[in-house]
């Protein structure tokens, strides 16, 4: 007679391969596609990818097939099959797919996650969770457990009965939180959506970064922002994002000049000044030294690339 364990451990590889198939269904029309459940976003890549700039709010990235790359300063994150990622704050990071094939795509579900309803879960009472690790921080890896995968891929069956959305999807996504909150990986989302604590202060501060960026910023003001001294609030605020108030910002800076550039069709003085750079060629400097070129070759670039690409599709038709 096979132990409990045994039994469940056999659920795993099931519940991933039907994980897979409904991202594969579902997002079968786009490379990412908003879903009618509140928060989910379906990612689907035929190919690998380019090291892309993208902030990464607080949510769950649940990966069926494939791996993926994050890269923070000092150090990479990996997810797979076998684990999810968990990020608790606003995150600039530069993200690559590493595995994906037209045969084996890279498939993954994004869920938003809510920091109100983690404060809900935590005040009905005590929910246990093994320590975090030492080196934890507000982007953590833990491992896909049968019962996360299982809740996951009942709310994705919510995609097929769209009646039912608006009255399970909250429920299954507290269940999710409720399994990501006994993990490790958790034990920083459950510190930040705790009310006063270094980490629910921290959150408070990005929060407001991430909307006034573009202004002066002096860390000492930041500091008095999150009721701390200044070298306790560096000490928190690297602990948790793995960089400094300056460099967070800075990150924040360059990916909010790019998309201008991009989607605006600014020049690179224009976007550096835009988003509170006072010096243009700092800003091209620190352009190339985040992502690999100047931002004049790399604006030139994007747009020969979408040249390219109309005068191809001119040619298909």
């Amino acid at each position: 007679m096979k132990d409990a364990g045994s039994v469940r451990g056999t659920r795993i590889e099931p519940l991933r391969r039907e994980l897979a198939r409904q991202i594969a269904f579902f997002a079968s029309g786009g490379e990412r596609v908003t879903t009618a459940v509140p928060g989910l976003l379906l990612v689907r890549r035929t190919q690998p990818t380019a090291p892309t700039p993208a902030c990464y709010e607080p949510s769950l990235a649940l990966v069926a097939q494939g791996r993926k790359e994050l890269e923070l300063p000092g150090r990479r994150l990996y997810y797979d099959e076998s684990h999810f990622l968990i990020t608790s704050l606003d995150m600039p990071v530069l993200s690559r797919v590493v595995e994906a094939s037209p045969e084996r795509p890279y498939l993954c579900m994004l869920l938003r996650l809510e920091i109100p309803v983690v404060r809900e879960l935590l005040a009905q009472g005590e929910i246990p969770a093994p320590a975090a690790a030492p080196d934890a921080d507000a982007m953590a890896v833990g491992e896909a457990t049968e019962e996360l995968l299982d809740a996951c891929c009942r709310l994705l069956r919510l995609l097929e009965k769209p009646a039912e959305i608006p009255f399970l999807a909250g429920l299954l996504q507290r269940e999710i939180l409720y399994r990501i909150l006994q993990t490790p990986a958790g034990a920083r989302l459950r510190e930040i959506a705790t009310m006063g604590t270094y980490g629910q202060r921290i959150g408070r501060v990005i929060e407001w970064l991430r909307r006034n960026y573009e202004k002066p910023v002096r860390v000492e003001e930041l500091a008095r922002m999150a009721a701390m001294g200044v070298s306790t609030f560096h000490h928190h605020f690297r602990e948790l994002t793995a960089m400094s108030p300056l460099q967070y910002v800075k990150q924040l800076r360059l990916q909010a000049a790019r998309q201008k550039m991009l989607s605006e069709g600014l020049d690179a003085s224009s976007a550096a000044y835009a988003v509170g750079y006072q010096s243009a060629s700092q800003f091209s400097r620190e352009y190339k030294r985040y992502f690999g070129v100047p931002p004049s070759l790399h604006l030139r670039s994007v747009r020969r690339a979408a040249v390219s690409g109309r005068r191809g599709l001119a040619v298909a038709r």
